[in-house]
């Protein structure tokens, strides 16, 4: 049984033009313009609702009644929001690319729970509460959970069932240290429980400024990784023959995966299926094409976070759910969908053959 499908190779040498390639770009406009819509939503909808104006207002006009409320709470959380989930969704594109594997995710193969593993370590046997004391940690544990679930899922001879297998095994025996560690430092536990389900209430200015070069060096690795890994798509003698360099393509893929999921996990917690949904979802518009799909999932995964933010905001009014709950709530079928689409292909080929 296999619960994956290897993207179809795609040409690296030649660039993206022609009527197709025009409409990818009038897409991607038309996903930055639905960002902007979410996030000025983000910024309107709160325990005090603003409307859109007044929303702007408080954005642009230090005059405004409403400026206190968005400069102070719903900007930064604003922010966060499109710097973690950016992160996640490349995260999550270059894993898929990597491992050929349709279904990872940094929070299904374990990569968010390592670093929060070792974030969790560092609250309760260090004290540490700062995320500029803790975003190392995140780092480490993010980085040794991407190089040991490689290892153990085989290395260059990985196959996809093989990396899930792996990294659900990594995923629960991590959660598992987490929910003892919790459970056995009570005083730590306040500190630590909206972190570890995933939060962007308690964003601050500084926690944006610090995380955001982690992201947009992440972000700058991911794309220079697209030609390389659209050359590995294709096998490595031919990813050879167009002058791309596995191993150091699948190093510095590994190391863009732990920028982006350390800083985003440090910054909010772990988060999951962002980048599992994203990918899948922008591959159905662009193909497999690595020069496209990182670009869209850099625009609509911070859309999918934010939007999910805000509906955590409307659901339970006046109280609010936290974006890791209503992440796992909506991307909990999606994954089941997923995995059992390839399954219906097959039988449905079965039936009319």
């Amino acid at each position: 049984m296999t619960l994956t499908q290897t993207p179809p190779a795609v040409p690296v040498d030649v660039p993206p033009r022609g009527p197709r390639g025009s409409a990818r770009a009038a897409g991607l406009a038309g996903a930055a313009a639905l960002l902007l819509v979410i996030a000025l939503l983000s910024l309107a909808i709160g325990a005090k609702p603003l409307s859109l104006g007044e929303a702007w207002n408080g954005l642009t006009d230090p005059a405004s009644d409403a400026y206190p409320v968005v400069h102070e709470m719903r900007l930064p959380r604003t922010l966060l929001g499109l710097l973690a989930g950016t992160a996640l969704g490349l995260a999550g594109a270059v894993m898929q690319a990597l491992t050929r594997n349709p279904l990872a995710d940094p929070g299904i193969l374990g990569i968010n729970a390592g670093a929060a593993a070792l974030v969790v370590s560092a609250i309760s046997f260090l004290g540490i509460t700062s995320f500029t004391g803790f975003v190392w940690f995140a780092f480490a544990g993010a980085g040794i959970v991407a190089v040991l679930l490689y290892a153990v899922g085989g290395g260059r001879g990985a196959t996809p069932a093989r990396l899930a297998l792996a990294g659900s095994a990594l995923n629960a025996a991590l959660f598992s240290y987490v929910n003892a560690v919790q459970l056995l430092d009570t005083e730590s536990l306040d500190r630590m429980r909206f972190w570890t389900v995933g939060s962007l209430a308690a964003a601050q200015d500084y926690t944006v400024v610090r995380v955001a070069p982690f992201v947009a060096v992440g972000l700058v690795m991911a794309l220079l990784l697209a030609r390389p890994l659209n050359a590995l798509a294709m096998g490595e003698d031919a990813a050879r023959a167009l002058g791309a360099q596995p191993a150091r393509a699948r190093g510095a893929a590994i190391v863009t995966v732990t920028l982006l999921c350390g800083a985003a996990t440090a910054a909010c917690g772990p988060i999951v299926f962002v980048g599992l949904m994203v990918p899948h979802f922008v591959r159905a518009l662009t193909g497999p094409d690595l020069r496209w799909l990182l670009p869209y999932c850099a625009v609509l995964s911070p859309a999918l976070m934010l939007g999910a933010d805000v509906l955590g905001r409307l659901v339970v009014r006046p109280s609010e759910l936290q974006v890791g709950v209503v992440m796992a709530v909506v991307g909990g079928p999606v994954f089941l969908y997923f995995v059992r689409r390839p399954r219906a292909g097959r039988s449905r080929k079965a039936v009319t053959s």
